[in-house]
């Protein structure tokens, strides 16, 4: 088969969250199943130079947006044996950052027609078009409307992953005729709570609606997770269904890693204690044996971040140092940073995000605290268990379906299941308990180190479900 990834980002070309760690690695597992498998996405000018130095001019073509016709270079070149292809616009992607642009609108309209128009002077026929996350809905809707009887443009199937349906792409009507240049009798597809939402124009329109997890695919039915798109979600939940992400497990590779103090394996963990060691001499914290937990994350309030601050001298009464990396709402960095002046011997905060600090926090800390309000996904408790760091998490999305409770003594983690303190608190406490003794805590670690993240097994599931479509 040939399929065809469209996204607004993918490492290592362009990355703000883990949209970008999926789009690096999950077309390259594809490929490796003998599916030839390419990606497109924007050619933003925050790309590294070195990495545009690699790019190969294809051609040049104009792209309609409504009654605009714009400028579109079209750029490739390959990665990790993968074939990349960049969509070149300097008035929509010559700025610096990726979103949060008065006219994303306009900009990412102009992508996803231009992943189409693309298709006629580049030599790959997709199978499958994989649309992901809102910046490129309207692929399976601008399809729908204008290319599906066209020439050359025949059988194409359409798959849209949704990574996280708080984002949307929520727009005035306006926008159909203006921006869009959709007809209004197709207003239909896009209009949802009068106003366009081109989630909801995929949703109606592409073969397939995947979710990165298969708990998220059930939880987003709920008008808790859901953010208003439950009714039309349960309408179509005939063609809905969850695979849980993977991670790049050569990314993240405690034997290899070049970034930790001393490299280590489940076969031989023994390195893992230098590393703790580092990391407590490296933030300034008491040496010592107790157990380090570990938070890397932004600090907004769907990440739990309430739960830990209303228990969090609970927790250092526990005999427990806090390792923390990551920015976000101002209440929670003056909050953690308050909790380091407190206590400079057991916590320790770093504002902002240093990818080589993560991994030292990875391979370095005994738990890693994950308490998510919601989770569609989640990669941070997959790589502290490749790192043999246990996670304590909600149950929830990802972390439902990636973390097992340790309480019969066979699970890799320990878990909570209501949106509560003093539930993740107990968490906490058992697995304080479990860390004193080390003959449960060794095969514990072992377990976690074991469990299979790569992206192997969920590249099999997404060709299954594109077998589907076009056998």
């Amino acid at each position: 088969m040939n399929i065809l990834f469209a996204a607004s980002e993918a490492v290592p070309f362009a990355a703000s969250g883990g949209l970008a760690d999926v789009i690096g690695s999950l077309p390259a597992a594809i490929r490796e199943k003998g599916h030839d498998c390419r990606v497109v996405i924007p050619l933003y000018k925050t790309m590294r130079p070195e990495l545009r130095a690699e790019l190969t001019f294809l051609t040049n073509i104009t792209v309609d947006v409504s009654w605009r016709k714009q400028y579109c270079g079209i750029f490739t070149a390959i990665w990790c044996g993968v074939t990349y292809y960049f969509i070149d616009n300097e008035y929509y992607f010559g700025r610096e950052g990726l979103y949060g642009f008065y006219d994303d609108c306009e900009r990412f309209v102009f992508f996803s027609r231009a992943v189409l128009e693309m298709l006629r002077y580049i030599d790959f026929k997709p199978d499958i078009i994989n649309g992901n996350d809102w910046q490129t809905a309207l692929i399976p809707v601008f399809y729908q409307v204008f290319y599906k009887y066209q020439q050359g443009y025949q059988n194409i199937k359409h798959v849209f992953t949704i990574h996280n349906i708080q984002y949307q792409g929520n727009y005035g009507r306006e926008v159909l005729n203006e921006v869009m240049g959709i007809p209004l009798y197709h207003m239909g597809i896009l209009e949802y709570d009068g106003a366009i939402n081109m989630m909801k124009g995929a949703i109606e329109t592409a073969d397939k609606i995947t979710t990165v997890s298969p708990s998220y695919a059930w939880e987003i039915l709920d008008p808790w997770y859901s953010h208003g798109l439950d009714r039309i979600l349960v309408n179509k939940q005939y063609k809905l269904s969850g695979i849980l992400n993977g991670i790049d497990t050569r990314l993240y590779d405690p034997e290899k890693d070049t970034l930790i103090e001393r490299n280590f394996s489940a076969a031989d963990p023994s390195g893992k204690k230098a590393c703790k060691e580092a990391l407590l001499s490296e933030l300034a914290l008491q040496e010592g044996d107790e157990p380090v937990i570990g938070i890397v994350t932004r600090f907004v309030s769907h990440k739990g971040i309430d739960l830990i601050r209303y228990v969090f001298e609970d927790i250092l009464r526990l005999g427990c140092k806090f390792a923390i990396l990551g920015s976000g709402e101002k209440v929670y960095e003056d909050f953690f940073s308050e909790m380091q002046w407190r206590y400079h011997d057991q916590v320790s905060v770093t504002l902002g995000f240093q990818p080589e600090l993560a991994k030292k926090i990875y391979a370095g800390a005994d738990m890693f605290l994950m308490p998510s309000q919601s989770e569609p996904c989640g990669l941070a408790q997959m790589i502290s268990m490749r790192y043999g760091t246990i996670p304590i998490v909600r149950e929830t999305g990802g972390l439902r379906d990636s973390v097992t409770d340790d309480g019969n003594g066979d699970g890799n983690g320990f878990t909570f299941k209501t949106y509560n303190a003093h539930d993740m608190l107990d968490a906490v406490r058992r697995a304080k308990e479990c860390y004193d003794d080390p003959a449960r805590w060794a095969p514990l670690v072992g377990r976690a180190m074991t469990s299979d993240f790569s992206w192997s097994s969920s590249a099999d599931k997404y060709v299954a479900l594109y077998h589907e479509l076009c056998d």
